[in-house]
Parts: structure tokens; sequence; C-alpha cells
């Protein structure tokens, strides 16, 4: 019996070893399957079928037509693409500078600028054009396009140079500016200037806002490291591209830890609108906060320190740094009280205001109005000088009331407003301040995203 059961076993491993080696793989794969499981529960049993490798195997060909038949591989070309470029113009430039610096290589397009009467007369010497060109890519110019604003009619005028066979032809096309929005907002860390710089503002937003919290914030003194600001502006755009900026919508400033808001409304019966707080109340004061308008000039304008006084600031009144020639405007309605030349003033102006207010403008390089004449808020009185007792060109300004000289800033925030929204305007001014809330919101959640 023990001799039955020992053949029987060693048939049996001869049997296996026979399998293992006809299929070798379907063996290792039920024994990996084993060692997964862990001898635990049921396990599936290898098909002992025959291998793949083992099947007979049948080579099918087809001719196929060949696209680039009796072609060499040299005769081949590559597929080509178009590059694309946008600059400004500058006053200097030429035809070849402009091309180069558009990344263009184009003996022929630059001999055409030079010599097109429609081109030498608005793209070449004509600073500020937005301009853009398409190139082959081995910078060949396709084409070159050149869009500007020439007045405030709504309409942009579009230069097209194109290649027509083996020259280039020009035409000029006219077609309306379409109106844009964007948010935008930033952190006074030196200047206002240097904020909306960082920011991509526009130079013509920044003074807008200036201008309208120019009754609340005197934007050449006042400013402080870390005050915020946020504006919804308008662009015009040509062709999907900003050409100029448009009205401020809607701002906020916080100065100080103040917060100035200030929303463009026009009610259905005025025949032009203006700037109201979100509250309805008119931002038009009685007076300006300061007697310069502010700008990029002005601004970055440094005072020299007086050789005697040794003192950025007068005794009496409030000393303003600007070039020569900076317009001088009247801080309120009144009338002019002395125009001409007075001892260590110079050339000075005089304006008498209501209840015994008298603003006085001094050192002014010239006068442009008369004793006795009329003048409105924001009117030019004369400009930036050095007359008198002056070293540096500035404006000595005073407000006086009853004859003594007081804050003008403090005077400008305490002063009359005008009008507020009106009753029956009063919804629809409601509805434009929540959205304007909402969007102002918006820009300056913008500012601190990108400032992370």
């Amino acid at each position: 019996m023990i001799h039955g059961l020992t053949t029987a076993s060693l048939a049996l491993l001869d049997r296996l070893s026979q399998t293992a080696q006809k299929h070798p793989k379907r063996i290792t794969a039920a024994v990996a399957a084993v060692l997964l499981t862990g001898g635990g529960g049921a396990f599936a049993v290898a098909s002992l079928g025959p291998d793949a490798s083992d099947l007979p195997t049948k080579l099918v060909s087809y001719p196929v037509e060949s696209l680039a038949e009796n072609l060499s591989l040299e005769a081949l070309e590559a597929p080509g693409f178009s590059l694309y470029r946008s600059e400004q113009t500058r006053s200097s430039d030429t035809a070849e500078s402009l091309l180069q610096r558009m990344g263009v290589a184009d003996p022929a397009a630059a001999a055409f600028l030079r010599s097109d009467n429609t081109v030498r007369q608005n793209l070449l010497g004509r600073a500020g054009r937005l301009v853009s060109a398409e190139t082959t890519d081995d910078h060949s110019l396709v084409r070159l396009t050149a869009r500007w604003a020439p007045d405030d009619s709504g309409t942009f005028r579009r230069l097209v140079v194109e290649r027509k066979g083996e020259g280039f032809a020009s035409r000029i096309e006219t077609a309306p500016l379409t109106k844009g929005t964007r948010l935008a907002g930033g952190v006074i860390r030196s200047s206002l200037f240097a904020a909306t710089d960082a920011a991509n503002i526009p130079d013509a937003v920044a003074v807008q806002v200036a201008e309208i919290f120019s009754g609340n914030i005197d934007f050449h003194r006042s400013l402080r490291k870390d005050d915020r600001f946020a504006v919804v502006y308008e662009t015009l755009e040509a062709d999907g591209e900003p050409l100029r900026t448009g009205r401020v919508l809607s701002t906020e400033f916080r100065n100080n830890g103040k917060t100035y808001e200030a929303v463009w409304f026009q009610e259905p019966e005025a025949s032009k609108g203006a700037y109201y707080t979100l509250e309805g109340e008119s931002m038009r004061r009685a007076y300006l906060a300061s007697p310069v308008e502010f700008s990029r000039v002005t601004s970055g304008f440094k005072m020299r320190m007086h050789p005697i006084l040794k003192t950025w600031r007068a005794h009496l009144g409030t000393d303003y740094a600007a070039p020569t020639g900076t317009p001088v405007r009247t801080v309120g309605d009144g009338v002019v009280e002395f125009a001409g030349v007075q001892n260590g003033f110079g050339n000075v102006v005089f304006v008498k205001h209501r209840n015994q207010h008298v603003t006085v403008y001094a050192h002014l390089s010239r006068i442009d109005v008369k004793n006795g004449q009329s003048v409105e808020q924001g009117q030019t009185v004369g400009a930036v000088g050095a007359t008198g007792w002056a070293t540096g060109p500035h404006l000595h300004f005073e407000f006086r009331i009853n004859g003594q000289h007081q804050d003008p800033q403090t005077i400008a925030q305490q002063s009359e407003a005008a009008a507020p929204v009106s009753a029956a305007a009063r919804p629809a001014f409601q509805r434009l301040a929540a959205a304007m809330r909402t969007q102002l919101s918006s820009a300056d959640l913008i500012q601190q995203a990108s400032a992370q």
C-alpha cells in the first residue's frame, strides 16, 4: 500500500512538473493569488488554458496613399504660426525703431511706413497711441494696427497697414468706443501716485479721486502711510483694448482712520451729475481743501527751506510747493478784493467770501483776475511763482476769518455742503449706492488678494 501511494505521489509530482514547464505564467499567477490572499478564504484557481504567446499570429498590411507623394522630406514645409505684440508709440519713433521694438524684422515694411503719407501723418512721431503688430514666425509683418481717440466724440480712429501680395496698403477707419468698468484699489506707502502705479491705475483716475475728496482731504499734506482706497471707474475701449479712462463712478478713501465714500449720480431732471456720499449728501463743499490741483508734478515737488526762517512753513499761512506756472485756483466762490503787487507777497490775489472769510494767494508768477471780479470755486486766479520774498517757486496760501489765519483743511471740512439728493430721486439713488457698495467691497478684496 505504501509503495502504491509513493508511486501515485511520484506520478502526481511528475504531472505537476510537466504542467509547470508547459504553463509557467499560469502557475506563477496561481501562486501569487494564494500569497496575496494570505491563504484566507476562497481563491480563484489559475486557468490552465494555452498561453497567448503560443497562439498562431498573422501579419495584415494595407496600402495607404501618402499625402506628400513624390516630395522629399526637405521639400515639406513646417506649419506656420503668427506672433502678436502691442506697444505705445513714442514721439521719437522712426519706422525702424517702432518695428524693432515690436519684434518686426521686415525692411519692406519699414520702407512702406517711411514713405506712406497716412502713416507719417497719423503714426510716426505721435506719442501715446496704442499700436499692435501681427507677424509671421519669421517676423515678417502681416498687419499693423494703431488706435487713438482724437476727441471726446465717443469714437476712435483705427489705422491699418496690411500686407497685400508683394506690397502693403494703409487705410483709416472710424469706430465707436465701448464703455467698460474696472475695479481697483491700493495702499499708500509713500504717495498716491506710487500707490496707483503699483495698482496699474491711470493718472487721470488718481487725479479724479483727489478732486472728489478735495473738500475732505488735502492730498498734498494729509496722506498717511497705510491709508487705503478703492475705486470703480469707466474705461473707453477700442477693439477690447482700454484706450482712455472715463469718469470715476464710485470711490472710497480711508485717511488717518476716517473713511470717505463717494458715488456719481445724476438726477433725472438735472442737466449734469455730481458726487454724493453713499447716504446721499453732496460731496461739494463751500471750500476746497487745497488751492493747487493735485497732480503727479505737484505731488512730488519739494519745498526749498527758507534761508532765514529755516522752516518749511510760514508763521501765517500754508506753503504749497509746485513748479512755476502751475495753476492756482480759488477755494470758494467770492469777489476779488485785491489783485496786484504787495510787499513780501509779490504778486498776490485776495478773494473775499461770505461771512468775513478772505483767502490769500501769494508769490504768483502771473495774475489772471482783476479787482472786483466775481470768481467761482475752482476758477484759476493765477499761477505759482517766486515773486516777493521767496527763494523758490511755491504758493503761499492763507485762509483768514475776521483777519485771523485758520487751518484751510478744517475750514473746508466744516464748510456748508451743497443740496443732497432730492426725495424724488432717492429710490434710484439708493439702488445705485447699494450696487456701488458691493463693487467697492470687491475692489478692496482684489487689492488685498493682490497684496498677498
